[in-house]
């Protein structure tokens, strides 16, 4: 990335650097905020705009992948083909293998029907739902009997 990113025009600061490191070894899928808070205490005078600008280039270039989940864009250091499962209750984004979930080719003949002339270059597919860590604990029908008996 780092390689890529000076062949695309920009300068290797210490503070790029420190960016395009951190943002290759995190699958979390962070936003620039994320980044620029983690990487604020050893560059205190770095702006959130060399944050966000390094991880556009990076993303313009080809080099990571931009997720739009409401309002934030959170940057994706994987750039093979994949999908995204994002859970509702704690924001956690999982990566999805795409040869898992490939579309069907009806799928495919009713996208063309749906958009006539349209070339497909990528499908991603966003998965909403639970994790595992926020699924809610199943009670035991005996167990949650007595808790509300002991109230009464």
């Amino acid at each position: 990335m780092l390689r890529d990113l000076k062949r695309a025009g920009l300068k290797m600061t210490p503070q790029r650097i420190a960016i395009v490191r951190l943002f290759a070894a995190d699958l979390s899928h962070p936003t620039a905020q994320d980044l620029y808070e983690r990487l604020r205490p050893d560059f205190p005078t770095m702006s959130f705009a060399t944050v966000y600008n390094t991880l556009d280039t990076l993303a313009a270039a080809g080099l990571s992948g931009i997720l739009r989940l409401g309002n934030a864009a959170r940057f994706d250091p994987k750039t093979e083909a994949h999908h995204h499962a994002v859970c509702d209750r704690c924001g956690a984004v999982f990566d999805i293998d795409a040869s898992s979930l490939a579309p069907t080719p009806g799928a495919v003949r009713k996208m063309r029907r749906a958009a006539p002339g349209f070339s497909v270059r990528t499908v991603e597919r966003v998965y909403r739902g639970l994790c595992a860590a926020c699924q809610p604990t199943p009670v035991a029908s005996g167990a949650g009997q007595r808790v509300r008996n002991k109230e009464k």
